[in-house]
């Protein structure tokens, strides 16, 4: 048995299966398209669940692929074993109706036994118990030995969800030897050791169950393979864990290097260097696929993986940021399979680095806090951190629950997961009240179920705005009606259509459909899974009925604008990229006939120079009148073209490219023009951050652009007008005029100073003096608080000894300010008292220590009334 290593593996896998004619396609992201069931893609399967349900039809009938995969059930045990991780890679072979059970087992022994030439009398295979078909096919067709075949029961060799399509497995086990076996005489395959290890499993989806627990054969059944790429590694490489697999250990070494430890001298060493290798993995390649750290959801995922690696590097000495530089490793030895980690690998070590930055300004306060929460539940004979206090580390802090839990662990404690998973969850739905939407008008998910056999709507509307169609169904209330009536609102499905439907960030069209019977004003337009186009609107005249004929027609100058917006958006992305880096990928956008918001990846916020630059690269480009080639190819051809893709879209087989001269090629479905001289003009309104790491622009084009000019000009015009200049000369105007008032200022703080310091020679002159202690009570006109405690500082320091009180009126606010000194405290003084009793005659009330206290006041008729009182209050204080 050859040593091949990890990447070796996983190439003679894909081109196996190319010669069996099956379509190798590149991994999909790491983030779910269209699947809110997942957070994270876990399985090989789970990105190609709409081939195999029947929602989307795949690019072909076999497919084979490597994926990337997350799972982090185990979190809290990676590291502390060494079989436990997060990151993984998943080989599988699919069949979509084609090929079944003979072709998958045979394939699978082929490939095992002949390119990676396992030895046969070290394989062994498990089967359902009651799939006597595949027993027979290795067995007979691939001769495997009888008792080489284990027959297992539900639990293990059955694969089903719920309701729906399932089916029996069978799996591949590799025999490791009897040193790696318990020792028991019944050892054999499905024992707990590590002797026997599964490394291939091959799914039968030949059933339907249905609600009544019946399970119906499928007249075209599936195929679904997994092969753990790094399980098989350690076995091609004769290692006992993926630790040890080449291209893991690579990054392993690494760590342990710049830690300056030696890996297996110390286990507690060894679990840190094991974190932190495993999740460096995971991290650099869901940031390569567009997540980015945050408190919610797969971001979470994201900063509690990066966060629990950094703690771990801190445990092994590592001060300061230091994982944006092993992340260099994972590229190296996995760039070559997923070249999108080369092409940003700036971009991920920034963001992590800003991450670990981020994280260590939190990290010895959260520290801190998490510390003397268990100080105290030691002297109080405590062994549970409440969830409340859990919270708010996690949310205060930013401590991932599992950091919070790993610390106390290591002091004996738990945490109260059930009160934490309350505040979580009253936390989810704060947030998801806040972003609640209203659905659009006359559908929900539920209407859809009743659209079964109605037949999906033919798009025409990208060669003309106006066809001759049929109406296919009307819904009204989300049921379906044969005819709606004037005033109804609706939802009209039609045979062919010119409407563009919501897609891509582009809104729907808007328009009419229109016969000598009736008129329907649609207001908008989507396309569900079917394939069916559902015009929402109302009718405005008369009865539109099933089956009647009637002409789709598109608002054109509404259309237009929208292609003004979708065809400068494409401008702006090339322009962010050239200005700013390849790094930025587009994270959303909306395409309005009014304007356009463009959501990318980008750490910081632009300068105003840089975005000065990309206007100016897209206003370039408009004026260049570039030709707009739109055409279809295949995925393979376009990407060698070097169109750029929607992140995370899936494409199938045959792609539409968008290409803008030889500055802009994009893979795209929106409507556009045919020249980029009819964008107009293009205006930035402004830039900002949405999110971390992601930024937001919004802009206009084309008429829009030319009213949004025009009020800039009359608003320049009006402020010439005001400061009595050119247009041109406004700005050293403004500046000429703030720079006198400055000036202006500044005189009129001297003369007030100088006011102030007459005033208070004034109180001088004018104290009164009670038992040898001088007293000044005074108004004083037009300071706010703090004006007035200075006065009241300089009077107490010049007085010597004594008791000071004043009062002033500004802006319609009554502020009184009492003080004393040391030796007038000493002898009974006390300012709180005092300004207490003095602002209460004003209709206020106030306090504060014996040498200073304030107070406000409603009531500024009584205040010359209640400054009279402050000696006869003296009078009673002082001894």
């Amino acid at each position: 048995m050859k040593k091949l290593s990890l990447n070796e593996i996983r190439e003679k896998f894909l081109s196996f299966f190319e010669s069996k004619e099956h379509l190798r396609l590149p991994s999909f992201p790491l983030v779910p398209q269209n699947d809110k069931s997942l957070l994270l893609i876990n399985s090989g399967m789970a990105p190609l669940k709409p081939y195999f349900t029947g929602a989307q039809t795949p690019p072909r009938k076999r497919v084979t692929t490597c994926q990337k995969c997350i799972r982090t059930p185990d979190i809290e045990r990676v590291g502390k074993t060494a079989r436990h991780g997060t990151f993984f890679e998943m080989l599988g072979n699919f069949s979509f109706g084609d090929y079944f059970k003979v072709e998958a087992i045979s394939w699978a022994w082929e490939f095992v036994t002949e390119d990676l030439k396992l030895p046969k009398d070290r394989l062994w295979i498990s089967i359902y118990e009651d799939d006597d078909e595949a027993f027979e096919i290795w067995n007979k067709v691939v001769g495997v030995p009888e008792d080489r075949i284990v027959r297992m029961g539900k639990d293990d060799n059955f694969w089903e969800i719920g309701l729906g399509p399932c089916g029996p497995c069978s799996e591949l086990y590799f025999d490791r030897g009897e040193k790696y076996g318990c020792g028991n005489e019944d050892c054999r395959v499905g024992c707990d050791c590590d002797r026997y290890v599964e490394f291939w499993n091959l799914v039968f989806t030949q059933f339907d169950k249905d609600a009544e627990g019946v399970y119906h054969r499928l007249a075209n059944p599936n195929i679904d393979t997994g092969m753990g790429l790094e399980r098989m590694a350690a076995i091609m490489q004769g290692v006992n864990t993926m630790f040890e697999v080449d291209t893991i250990k690579h990054i392993l070494d690494y760590t342990a290097t710049i830690a300056g430890r030696e890996y297996g001298q110390d286990e507690k060493s060894d679990v840190s260097i094991r974190v932190i290798t495993d999740h460096i993995r995971g991290v650099t390649n869901m940031i390569s696929d567009g997540i980015l750290p945050s408190n919610e959801g797969r971001g979470y995922v994201l900063r509690r993986l990066l966060r629990r690696a950094a703690r771990h590097g801190k445990l092994l000495g590592l001060e300061g940021a230091f994982l944006y530089d092993v992340s260099s490793k994972v590229v190296e030895v996995s760039g070559g399979a997923y070249p999108e980690l080369v092409e940003k690998e700036d971009y991920i070590k920034r963001v992590i680095k800003q991450e670990e930055e981020r994280f260590q300004e939190t990290l010895d306060q959260g520290l801190g806090i998490l510390q003397e929460y268990v100080e105290q539940m030691k002297k109080e004979g405590k062994s549970m951190l409440s969830g409340e206090k859990a919270f708010k580390l996690y949310d205060t802090f930013g401590f991932p629950l599992d950091l919070t839990k790993d610390i106390l662990e290591e002091n004996g404690m738990s945490v109260d997961d059930e009160e934490f998973n309350r505040q979580m969850q009253a936390q989810r739905e704060r947030a998801r009240a806040a972003r609640m939407d209203v659905d659009t008008v006359g559908w929900n998910e539920e209407a859809s179920s009743k659209l079964e056999g109605i037949p999906a709507t033919k798009f025409e509307g990208y060669s003309q705005l106006q066809v001759d169609t049929r109406v296919l169904a009307i819904l009204k209330d989300n049921e379906i009606v044969e005819e709606a009536y004037e005033g109804d609102k609706v939802t009209v499905i039609l045979e062919r259509t010119s409407f563009y439907a919501e897609s891509g960030g582009q809104v729907g069209d808007n328009g009419e459909i229109i016969s000598d019977a009736f008129v329907v004003d649609v207001e908008d337009c989507k396309r569900i899974s079917g394939g069916q186009y559902l015009h929402f609107g109302m009718v405005r005249t008369g009865t539109v009925r099933v089956d009647e004929k009637a002409t789709a027609k598109v608002d054109a100058s509404r259309r237009m604008n929208t292609a003004r917006n979708h065809t400068a958006t494409h401008l702006l992305h090339r322009a962010l990229r050239n200005v700013l880096g390849n790094h930025v990928d587009q994270a959303g956008s909306l395409v309005e006939p009014e304007r356009l918001r463009f959501d990318f990846t980008h750490l910081a916020a632009m300068t105003a120079e840089e975005l000065k630059q990309v206007e100016g690269i897209v206003n370039e480009k408009i004026l260049d009148n570039l030709g707009i080639d739109i055409f279809e190819t295949d995925l393979e051809s376009a990407k060698q073209m070097g169109a750029t893709a929607l992140f995370g879209e899936k494409y199938g087989e045959r792609v539409r490219v968008v290409r803008m001269g030889d500055f802009s090629i994009e893979l795209c479905g929106g409507t556009h023009l045919t020249t980029t001289a009819t964008v107009g003009p293009f205006v930035v309104l402004g830039e900002s951050g949405i999110a971390a790491g992601i930024r937001r622009i919004e802009a206009l084009t084309g008429r829009k652009a030319i009213e949004y000019l025009v009020k800039q000009g009359e608003t320049l015009e009006r402020t010439a007008q005001v400061l009595k200049t050119n247009p041109e000369n406004c700005p050293d105007r403004a500046r000429s005029i703030l720079d006198s008032l400055k000036e202006a200022e500044r005189e009129i703080n001297n003369l007030r100073h100088k006011l102030a310091g007459g005033e208070i020679d004034r109180l001088l002159n004018n104290a009164a003096e009670i038992k040898n202690y001088k007293v000044i009570a005074a108004k004083v006109d037009d300071m706010d608080m703090d004006a007035l405690r200075n006065m009241g500082d300089n009077l107490r320091d010049r007085i010597k000894s004594g008791v000071v009180v004043l009062a002033s009126e500004k802006d319609g606010r009554v502020s009184f300010v009492a003080m004393a000194t040391k030796d007038a405290v000493a002898a009974g003084a006390h300012a709180g008292n005092l300004v207490k009793q003095v602002a209460g005659m004003a209709g206020g009330g106030g306090g504060g220590r014996p040498d200073m206290a304030q107070a406000g006041a409603k009531d500024p008729s009584r205040v010359e009334e209640a400054i009279a009182s402050v000696i006869e209050i003296l009078h009673k204080q002082l001894i």
